[in-house]
């Protein structure tokens, strides 16, 4: 994690503006007059202000940051009145996870504005907080996230006007009602979440919310049974060595305010800095966090920390339940349909690279190579779970990593192509359409392998055009064609399994 490309240093100054940021929120919530408990509150609201909203263009983050209390603050009206009132509770409960995993169809916002209203119901049970606390968390609420947006927006503006253009993949095709994936998935959740809820409080009447916030959070950034069955593997280990780790550092302090603050600081840094990396770790700082906070409220001890890994398994196993028997979509499926986005994209690069080396200035294969970029991206995500060391599909892991392999070529190769295709004196070599065509011949075989096979396509009998760029051209045309070539074997197999073999 601390050897990886970091490049600009975006993630070290991202984490080191989340700890000035949160540290701000946190220290104006106190010097309001506001109790422990409001600062936690604000704390929290900063963060997540911080940490989810990923808008692609700045005015669109600070829209979303603004509408962070209107979304948060009716749920956390809602939490503290029905304190005391368990069964109301619970069924309100269940109802924001619904509701908060269904707004991800809305894309970026509606994920923040969704993890924001469950973290806001989630914040009062952890502070079991009552109705004639709600001023006060109010006004911490309000006051905190709006210091963090200072922070973000003017006195650390990493992100200028507009950022780059999200390399953001075409989202696969999605049905209506259940068959909708964000809908899917908040009947997964709700079902996850009910598991721990009910397991979670026959083990602790106190601490139950902790089995349902690790339910809710293993469903964020998962779409299939084996991604989420990995990432409740990872949070147990992240959970495991942060508990460590507490006992270590967290009960042996006592709640001293100013190394807690200071070690609370470092967590913060440590979930921005390692959660693009490793799920693990990040869960690691949160869980030594976790425990710090409890160090300052004076209820920390070694059997809650024991109590903490108890919850955390129940709610790693709601979400395999609920991810394994309610409307599952397993690896391969998921996987199956990001290979086939992927050769979509090659063939379209090809074909874009085709048009402009013919002499269309409106042919662009730079899009297309972005797509392919970002679609390989979420397809490592789905193909994780085959290549874990745990997983004991030897053959198929094996598999995956070939189909891996030879994609990351095929986008060496369209990156070369594209910067070739920029060069107008490239151009118009019969030879370069003919190889742009028989590599959308190649995909179209590995998408469909059962029509039949089309004649090869031949150059005319024009000249060639014997230019560097189009030879370098070539030279990449022939590198995707063999990449395209070895990713059949991988993909089909002697025995021409479906792609979701894969």
């Amino acid at each position: 994690m601390f050897v990886a490309a970091d490049p600009g240093r975006l993630r070290l100054r991202t984490s080191a503006r989340a700890v000035l940021g949160i540290g701000l929120a946190v220290a104006a919530v106190v010097a309001s007059g506001l109790p422990l408990s409001a600062a936690i509150a604000g704390g929290l609201a900063a963060l997540l202000a911080l940490f989810t909203v990923a808008d692609p263009t700045v005015r669109g983050q600070a829209v979303t940051t603004a509408l962070l209390p209107v979304v948060g603050l009716p749920v956390l009206a809602l939490a503290t009145a029905l304190h005391g009132r368990p069964l109301a509770r619970d069924a309100a409960f269940l109802a924001v996870v619904f509701c908060g995993v269904a707004a991800r169809r809305r894309g970026p916002r509606g994920n923040a504005l969704g993890i924001f209203a469950f973290m806001m119901f989630f914040a009062t049970q952890f502070l079991h907080a009552v109705p004639g606390e709600l001023p006060q968390l109010v006004a911490a609420v309000l006051l905190a996230p709006a210091v963090a947006a200072g922070v973000r927006f003017g006195v650390w503006r990493i992100e200028r006007g507009s950022l780059p253009p999200a390399a953001a993949p075409t989202p696969l095709p999605a049905g209506r009602g259940p068959a909708h994936p964000a809908t899917r998935q908040a009947v997964q959740a709700v079902a996850a979440c009910g598991f721990a809820l009910a397991v979670g409080q026959a083990v602790s009447g106190e601490r139950w919310y902790w089995a349902v916030g690790t339910a809710w959070w293993i469903f964020v950034n998962t779409a299939s049974r084996g991604e989420t069955l990995v990432r409740g593997f990872r949070r147990i280990l992240g959970t495991v060595c942060g508990i460590a780790a507490g006992l270590l550092i967290a009960v042996p302090l006592h709640g001293a305010p100013v190394p807690t603050a200071a070690l609370v600081a470092g967590c913060v840094f440590g979930i921005f800095y390692a959660a693009p990396l490793s799920y693990s770790w990040m869960m690691f700082f949160v869980t030594l966090m976790a425990g710090l906070l409890y160090g300052l409220l004076g209820v920390l001890h070694p059997g809650l920390l024991a109590l903490r890994l108890e919850q955390t398994v129940i709610g790693a196993l709601g979400a395999a339940l609920a991810v394994t028997a309610v409307l599952p979509v397993t690896t391969h499926a998921a996987t199956d349909a990001w290979i086939r986005r992927a050769l979509h994209c090659v063939r379209e690069c090809a074909a874009e690279s085709a048009r402009r080396l013919a002499g269309d200035p409106a042919a662009d294969p730079a899009p297309r190579v972005a797509e392919l970029e970002a679609v390989l991206v979420r397809l490592r995500m789905s193909i994780a779970p085959l290549l874990h060391p745990l997983s004991p599909l030897r053959a198929r892991k094996s598999r995956a990593r070939q189909v891996m392999v030879a994609l990351d070529d095929c986008a060496r190769q369209v990156r070369g192509l594209a910067e070739v295709a920029a060069d107008p004196d490239a151009s118009h070599d019969a030879r370069l359409n003919a190889a742009c065509l028989r590599v959308e011949a190649a995909v179209g075989r590995l998408v469909n392998p059962a029509a039949r096979p089309a004649a090869e396509p031949t150059a005319p009998g024009a000249e060639p055009h014997h230019h560097p760029g189009a030879e370098r051209a070539l030279a990449h045309l022939h590198g995707l064609e063999a990449a395209l070539a070895g990713l059949a074997a991988p993909l089909y197999g002697g025995a021409r399994a479906p792609l979701a073999g894969a």
